[in-house]
């Protein structure tokens, strides 16, 4: 480049310089600091691409739910956009603030180019919560509200304030269940302290604060042996370490009470 050139565009960058800082300082004094910042931001960017620094390529890699267009735009990252004053650590922690995202790296080459790797979390549970269903991921960060994405379907669903915290040991206790697993249909959370889990057929199987998988493989071998799972009944408690309590339905309870009052009546009726 020659001297003159050089000094044109030198020229150019001060005259620029110099009318958008005034700009912005006129703009500070009107007490609007953040549309003052963005005008220097744009003045900056202005400069840096007459001088040869505006950003041509942007590579990005490692996404699946979050599109390209979000990356860009959480990013900061304009048509205008320029390398020079492009400040990587800030642009990783607003791509770190979306919910899909775990994690994110920015690197800059110089004069035009970046590179944007992010990390994704995993859908991991449906979580519901106050009459809405959301996409979780094992943290228990919701990453997305529920949709009818294949995706979703099966993920095992989790109910109740402080679910989404504890997430992973009910979802990976069943998982080595894997015959009780099917038979789940949702595991609440309650009181914040312990596990019931709501079987497809209805029945409620109350679990302790301790020992979950204890209680759960015992629950396993009483299927096993007496079928428990599949009689008339609506909940099976597993809260205390010695013993088992299991309620019947209404009608089991009825059917079962009628059959004891006809026995007795047969007894009192029979030969002295």
């Amino acid at each position: 480049m020659s001297t003159s050139r050089l000094g044109r565009r030198s020229a150019s960058l001060l005259a620029i310089a110099v009318i958008g800082g005034f700009s912005a300082y006129g703009t500070v004094l009107g007490g609007h600091v953040e549309e003052a910042k963005g005008i220097a931001i744009d003045v900056a960017d202005a400069a840096g691409n007459l001088a040869g620094f505006k950003v041509k390529e942007v590579n990005i890699s490692g996404h699946n739910h979050v599109t390209p267009a979000q990356i860009l735009e959480t990013a900061g990252i304009k048509s205008s956009t320029s390398i020079l004053f492009l400040n990587a650590d800030e642009m990783r922690a607003r791509l770190e603030s979306l919910p899909w995202i775990a994690s994110a790296s920015v690197r800059k080459f110089y004069p035009d180019r970046i590179e944007i790797a992010v990390s994704e979390r995993q859908a991991y549970a449906l979580w519901q919560i106050n009459g809405e269903l959301k996409v979780i991921a094992r943290d228990g960060t919701p990453i997305a509200p529920y949709s009818d994405d294949p995706r979703y379907v099966q993920l095992p669903i989790v109910v109740g304030e402080g679910a989404q915290n504890h997430v992973g040991e009910i979802v990976d206790v069943l998982a080595r269940l894997p015959a009780l697993k099917e038979q789940v249909r949702a595991a609440i959370f309650v009181a914040e302290r312990r596990w019931t889990l709501k079987t497809r057929n209805g029945i409620d199987v109350r679990l302790p604060e301790e020992n979950l998988e204890g209680a759960l493989v015992a629950l396993m071998d009483l299927d096993r042996e007496k079928k428990l799972l599949n009689r008339d009944i609506t909940i099976v408690d597993l809260r205390l370490p010695d013993r088992v309590v299991v309620r019947q339905s209404d009608a089991a309870a009825a059917a079962r009470a009628e059959m004891l009052k006809a026995r007795a009546k047969s007894k009192k009726g029979g030969p002295a």
